[in-house]
């Protein structure tokens, strides 16, 4: 028997699971509904293998997130609808479509020009895909993270002017909405008034960190990590003189903080 690729042997795997007989009855039960859950759980697996740099658990994870694409083509099929085949057909095409650089008789782009021509493609392919009444914002999926669909938010209402002209100028922004939630918790606001506060100054911290051509998410992946080292700092620092922090002062807590600080800075840390 000749050897039988990867894929074509993951697409039967996928098969026999479905099957009506023999299957699997968890996964017989699923829907396109009930495994889009998962397909997001592994794209942010995929997302902190990378950020660990752990190859290995890359390749896991990576397998996970193919076997939601065949997951989703199997079900099509049953229905008679795409399978997998004509969803690689369809990237192919749309990677051709989107690279006249590469594969037509544009000329050679930077990667700076490369993601306007992208934006540009994307923008005229929804155009054509619309039929009256067409936002800028439509097709940014409601789904996604919030911080995530806010940079995009922002990203199609840029490329109509709507924007600041300066990154300086978010921060009188940003200034602005701190004055309006603390009026608000000053006159002790009901909370959705201070939800839709909140909400402004994120918005606007998203904006910011996309006029500095900074990644929001990463940014406060960093933020999370550098605030997990410097509270373990305390916590083990506590533990040495047989303390847990429930036991110790702020003021105690706020001195380990500042010195886990000092020692990452002379470490070459920042922050």
């Amino acid at each position: 028997m000749p050897d039988v690729r990867p894929i074509d042997r993951l697409l039967e795997i996928m098969a026999r699971l479905r099957a009506p007989e023999g299957g699997c009855a968890w996964d017989r039960e699923q829907t396109f509904a009930t495994i889009a859950p998962y397909t997001i759980e592994e794209a942010y697996e995929v997302a902190d293998a990378i950020e660990h740099d752990d190859k290995a658990a890359l390749k896991d994870e990576l397998g996970d997130l193919l076997f939601q694409v065949v997951f989703y083509a199997q079900m099509s099929r049953e229905e008679g609808g795409f399978d997998f085949d004509a969803i690689a057909a369809a990237i192919a095409d749309k990677m051709v479509r989107r690279h006249p650089h590469v594969f037509g008789e544009a000329s050679a782009r930077t990667a700076g020009q490369q993601v306007e021509a992208w934006e540009d493609t994307k923008a005229q392919e929804r155009a054509e895909r619309a039929k009256g009444g067409l936002s800028i914002l439509d097709g940014v999926a409601r789904t996604l993270p919030p911080m995530t669909r806010a940079l995009k938010l922002q990203r199609r209402a840029a490329r109509v002017g709507f924007d600041w002209d300066k990154a300086v100028t978010i921060l009188d922004k940003l200034a602005e909405e701190s004055r309006e939630i603390a009026h608000e918790i000053e006159i002790e606001a009901p909370h959705d008034r201070l939800e839709d506060e909140m909400g402004d100054i994120l918005f606007v911290c998203v904006n910011l960190a996309r006029k500095l051509d900074i990644d929001p998410e990463r940014a406060l992946r960093r933020a999370n990590g550098k605030f997990e080292r410097r509270f373990r700092h305390i916590e083990t620092e506590l533990a040495a003189e047989g303390r847990a922090p429930q036991t110790a002062t702020l003021d105690e807590m706020e001195a380990l903080w500042q010195a886990a600080k000092g020692l990452e800075r002379s470490g070459g840390g920042g922050g």
